[in-house]
């Protein structure tokens, strides 16, 4: 059981983490090889244009969620902290009910175009069987861990107001 919770928390910790870092390395690798074959050797691979484009949809999404997670991601800190604290409070609520709305509605119609990719057997150009739905996923999936992260915030921030604790309003990424 130790194991599962220490397997859980890195997970919980690093997950948006690993996602950028190996697709922003799998995009530049990308980019950097067939930039060298094409100036070096004239030639280049038909998909070298469109799979790091794609590749991008991993890197954006998971790292919006990354940072609201670290509560960076329009979080209006200025105006915020120059408010009493009821109001940061009802802020943090706002905050949460907007981000899970709108969470509703981009997964909705992104699970919509990612059903559509795969139920079409759409294939990424240039490609003989690199599915589209594949990335496409990205976004639907980035979305449930926005939710994930904005209700763990929430969590956090409504424990931190009945003890009437302060709001962690400028929070850094490299913690």
């Amino acid at each position: 059981m130790k194991l599962l919770k220490g397997l859980f928390n890195w997970l919980d910790h690093n997950t948006e983490k690993v996602i950028i870092l190996i697709t922003y390395s799998t995009m530049a690798g990308i980019i950097f090889v067939e930039v060298v074959r094409r100036f070096l050797f004239n030639e280049q691979v038909a998909w070298s244009t469109t799979v790091p484009v794609l590749l991008f949809l991993w890197v954006t999404w998971f790292g919006a969620s990354y940072n609201i997670r670290k509560r960076t991601h329009l979080s209006l800190t200025e105006i915020r902290s120059r408010m009493p604290y009821g109001a940061q409070f009802a802020c943090f609520i706002m905050d949460a009910v907007l981000w899970i709305v709108f969470a509703v509605i981009v997964i909705y119609y992104t699970y919509e175009q990612t059903w559509l990719a795969y139920d079409n057997y759409a294939i990424v150009g240039g490609t003989d069987n690199v599915m589209e739905w594949w990335f496409y996923l990205a976004t639907p999936v980035a979305w449930g861990m926005i939710v994930v992260r904005v209700l763990q915030n929430l969590v956090q921030d409504i424990k931190r107001y009945r003890a009437r604790e302060p709001f962690v309003l400028q929070a850094s990424l490299l913690d």
